[in-house]
């Protein structure tokens, strides 16, 4: 089994709690007219599919990291990365999250939009002379090499969060594209 298969596995255990954070950010309650006249009671946000990407940090990282989101920018065998298909547009949001100590539930997380990652990405490197933002970290076995984000320096980012969260909780906006 390869690293990443060892990797996915570990963090596909949250799967059931992240798909309820997420469909608690996109479901919604359909407005009254929706109900009466349409037979809806819930909706979801956007008419296409929706693409959201999940990261989820081993709990010895929230100490240090807890504000902060990091995306992959480099591979030794030249694959793609989350960084390269995240600018190339693909991916609507991200759910980032902590495992707690026991790996039972999500200690913190927060769900991003990238969309606003994007345009604040874009707009940072030509404000500043071409220069990529983030913090660039290498993986301690060098396997990747990858950049930090802190998440609330990030205008429109942060779409809900929570958990045992030092980040503040954030009205949910409107998700349909």
């Amino acid at each position: 089994m390869t690293e990443w298969e060892q990797d996915k596995r570990w963090s596909d255990k949250f799967l059931s709690e992240i798909k309820r954070i997420i469909g608690e950010h996109i479901i919604v309650e359909s407005p009254y007219e929706e109900d009466a006249e349409h037979n809806t009671d819930l909706m979801v946000l956007g008419l296409n599919a929706v693409r959201v990407a999940c990261r989820i940090r081993r709990h010895g990282y929230l100490k240090e990291y807890g504000n902060e989101f990091t995306i992959r920018t480099s591979r030794p065998k030249g694959t793609k990365t989350e960084l390269e298909k995240i600018i190339e547009g693909w991916g609507d949001y991200i759910l980032y999250g902590f495992a707690n100590r026991e790996e039972t539930f999500l200690e913190k997380w927060i769900l991003g939009d990238l969309a606003s990652f994007r345009v604040w990405f874009v707009k940072s490197i030509c404000n500043n002379s071409g220069i990529v933002p983030g913090i660039k970290k290498t993986n301690t076995d060098k396997s990747s090499d990858f950049r930090s984000f802190e998440c609330t320096k990030i205008p429109g980012f942060v779409i809900a969060s929570g958990g045992l969260s030092e980040l503040p909780q954030v009205s949910v906006k409107v998700l349909a594209r």
